[in-house]
C-alpha cells in the first residue's frame, strides 16, 4: 500500500459537507485505507495499493459533487513526493516567519516551463520541483490574494497551494498512519 495525500481546492471548513470527517467518510466510501484528515483545509491522507493518480484523482472528483453536493479539484501526492519537495530545501536561507509566507502550489497538469527565481508584485517565485512551485509571500504589501490569482491567470485553476508548515503537518501523519 502506498500512502498519499490528496490536496483538495476550495476546501472552506464553514461548509457543513467539507468537514474533515464527511470528506473521510467519501475516502472510506470508495475503498481508500487509514483515512485521515490533517487541518481542515483539505488534505485527506489515505493508503491505495493503486499507483493510478490520475484514476484516483477522477474517482474522487466524481464523488464529491454525487455525495456532499461540491466539486473540488483534486490533488494526490505520494509520501515519496512530499518527501523529494522537501529533500530539495526549496526555502532554505529564508525565515518561516512574517513577513514571509513559504508556500507551495501543486499542479494537476504538468506547468509550463518558466524561469525561477521569478519576482512578481507581493511573491517570488523561488523553484519549480515535480509539478510544484516553491513561492515566499511578502505579507507587507498587503496583497497576497494577487499571488493565487496571478497564479490561476498563468497556469489554470487546476492548482492548490498549501503552506510550508502544512506540508510538514501532512508528513508528520503520514508517518503516523
Amino acid at each position: 500500500m502506498t500512502k498519499y495525500v490528496a490536496l483538495l481546492r476550495g476546501i472552506m471548513p464553514m461548509n457543513p459537507n467539507m468537514k474533515g470527517e464527511k470528506l473521510k467518510g467519501v475516502f472510506e466510501s470508495l475503498g481508500f485505507k487509514n483515512v485521515k484528515t490533517v487541518i481542515a483545509s483539505g488534505n485527506v491522507v489515505f493508503e491505495s495499493g493503486s499507483k493510478d493518480v490520475a484514476g484516483m484523482e477522477k474517482k474522487i472528483e466524481t464523488a464529491f459533487p454525487k455525495q456532499l453536493g461540491f466539486k473540488s479539484t483534486t490533488i494526490i501526492k505520494s509520501k515519496e513526493d512530499l518527501e523529494k519537495i522537501v529533500a530539495k530545501n526549496p526555502f532554505k536561507g529564508i525565515k518561516d516567519e512574517k513577513p514571509n509566507y513559504l508556500v507551495v502550489t501543486f499542479f494537476k497538469h504538468k506547468p509550463k516551463a518558466a524561469k525561477y527565481p521569478s519576482k512578481r508584485n507581493s511573491y517570488t517565485i523561488l523553484s519549480a520541483h515535480d509539478n510544484a512551485i516553491a513561492s515566499v509571500i511578502d505579507l507587507t504589501h498587503g496583497n497576497s490574494p494577487d499571488f493565487m490569482r496571478d497564479l490561476e491567470k498563468e497556469f489554470s485553476k487546476d492548482i492548490t497551494t498549501r503552506t510550508w508548515k502544512t506540508i510538514d503537518r501532512i508528513l508528520r501523519k503520514m508517518e503516523k498512519n
